[in-house]
Protein backbone atom coordinates (compact mmCIF):
# COMPACT_ATOMS: atom_id res chain seq x y z
CA UNK A 1 0.00 0.00 0.00
CA UNK A 2 1.61 3.31 -0.61
CA UNK A 3 1.37 6.06 1.50
CA UNK A 4 -1.81 8.22 -0.13
CA UNK A 5 -3.62 4.59 0.02
CA UNK A 6 -2.40 4.20 3.85
CA UNK A 7 -3.36 7.90 5.09
CA UNK A 8 -6.47 7.50 3.01
CA UNK A 9 -7.09 4.17 4.91
CA UNK A 10 -6.23 6.06 8.16
CA UNK A 11 -8.41 9.01 8.15
CA UNK A 12 -12.15 6.61 6.51
CA UNK A 13 -10.78 4.40 9.90
CA UNK A 14 -10.63 6.63 12.35
CA UNK A 15 -13.92 8.74 12.51
CA UNK A 16 -11.03 11.64 14.69
CA UNK A 17 -7.61 11.15 14.33
CA UNK A 18 -4.93 13.96 14.81
CA UNK A 19 -1.64 13.81 12.74
CA UNK A 20 1.19 15.37 15.07
CA UNK A 21 4.53 15.45 16.36
CA UNK A 22 4.91 12.52 18.88
CA UNK A 23 2.07 10.75 21.05
CA UNK A 24 -0.27 12.85 23.11
CA UNK A 25 1.24 11.43 26.50
CA UNK A 26 4.70 12.70 25.18
CA UNK A 27 4.18 15.85 22.15
CA UNK A 28 7.31 16.86 20.59
CA UNK A 29 6.05 20.50 19.72
CA UNK A 30 4.35 22.84 21.32
CA UNK A 31 1.90 23.01 18.60
CA UNK A 32 1.04 19.49 18.84
CA UNK A 33 0.99 19.59 22.96
CA UNK A 34 -1.86 22.46 22.35
CA UNK A 35 -3.66 20.24 19.85
CA UNK A 36 -3.64 17.20 21.17
CA UNK A 37 -4.71 18.48 24.63
CA UNK A 38 -7.46 20.50 23.10
CA UNK A 39 -8.60 17.32 22.02
CA UNK A 40 -8.57 15.18 25.46
CA UNK A 41 -9.93 18.35 27.10
CA UNK A 42 -13.25 16.93 24.75
CA UNK A 43 -13.42 13.64 26.61
CA UNK A 44 -13.54 11.32 23.59
CA UNK A 45 -11.24 9.11 22.04
CA UNK A 46 -8.75 10.01 18.95
CA UNK A 47 -6.73 8.76 17.12
CA UNK A 48 -3.32 9.67 16.29
CA UNK A 49 -0.19 9.28 14.07
CA UNK A 50 2.93 10.59 14.73
CA UNK A 51 4.57 12.10 11.92
CA UNK A 52 7.92 11.81 13.26
CA UNK A 53 8.35 8.16 13.24
CA UNK A 54 6.33 7.43 9.62
CA UNK A 55 8.92 10.10 7.75
CA UNK A 56 6.82 9.10 4.56
CA UNK A 57 3.57 10.10 6.21
CA UNK A 58 4.94 13.42 7.10
CA UNK A 59 6.43 13.89 3.43
CA UNK A 60 2.71 13.02 2.02
CA UNK A 61 0.13 14.45 3.96
CA UNK A 62 0.69 18.12 3.31
CA UNK A 63 0.22 17.30 -0.14
CA UNK A 64 -2.61 14.93 0.11
CA UNK A 65 -4.18 17.38 2.81
CA UNK A 66 -3.24 21.08 1.08
CA UNK A 67 -2.30 21.70 4.35
CA UNK A 68 1.87 22.95 4.72
CA UNK A 69 1.63 21.92 8.79
CA UNK A 70 1.24 19.60 11.48
CA UNK A 71 -0.56 19.00 13.64
CA UNK A 72 -3.60 18.35 11.33
CA UNK A 73 -7.11 17.59 12.52
CA UNK A 74 -9.25 14.98 10.65
CA UNK A 75 -12.74 14.59 11.93
CA UNK A 76 -15.26 12.19 9.71
CA UNK A 77 -12.83 12.18 7.13
CA UNK A 78 -12.62 15.94 7.06
CA UNK A 79 -10.04 17.94 7.36
CA UNK A 80 -10.39 20.65 10.31
CA UNK A 81 -7.42 22.07 10.38
CA UNK A 82 -4.24 23.08 12.46
CA UNK A 83 -3.39 24.43 16.05
CA UNK A 84 -4.69 27.81 15.71
CA UNK A 85 -7.79 26.65 14.06
CA UNK A 86 -8.25 23.91 16.77
CA UNK A 87 -7.54 26.13 19.76
CA UNK A 88 -10.03 28.87 18.58
CA UNK A 89 -12.66 25.80 18.23
CA UNK A 90 -12.03 24.63 21.55
CA UNK A 91 -11.90 28.02 23.11
CA UNK A 92 -15.59 28.59 21.54
CA UNK A 93 -16.75 25.31 22.56
CA UNK A 94 -17.31 23.96 19.29
CA UNK A 95 -14.58 21.80 18.97
CA UNK A 96 -16.23 19.78 21.70
CA UNK A 97 -19.52 19.96 19.85
CA UNK A 98 -18.37 18.53 17.11
CA UNK A 99 -16.06 15.77 18.61
CA UNK A 100 -18.38 14.69 20.75
CA UNK A 101 -21.47 14.21 17.65
CA UNK A 102 -18.97 12.39 15.95
CA UNK A 103 -17.90 9.90 18.84
CA UNK A 104 -21.89 9.57 19.46
CA UNK A 105 -22.35 9.02 15.31
CA UNK A 106 -19.26 6.53 14.99
CA UNK A 107 -20.76 4.01 18.39
CA UNK A 108 -24.45 4.44 16.58
CA UNK A 109 -23.13 2.97 13.93
CA UNK A 110 -21.33 0.07 14.87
Amino acid sequence: MDTIEAIKQQITANPIILYMKGSPNQPQCGFSARSSQALMECGERFAFVDVLSNPDIRAKLPEFANWPTFPQLWVAGELVGGCDIICEMHESGELKTLVQETATAQASAE
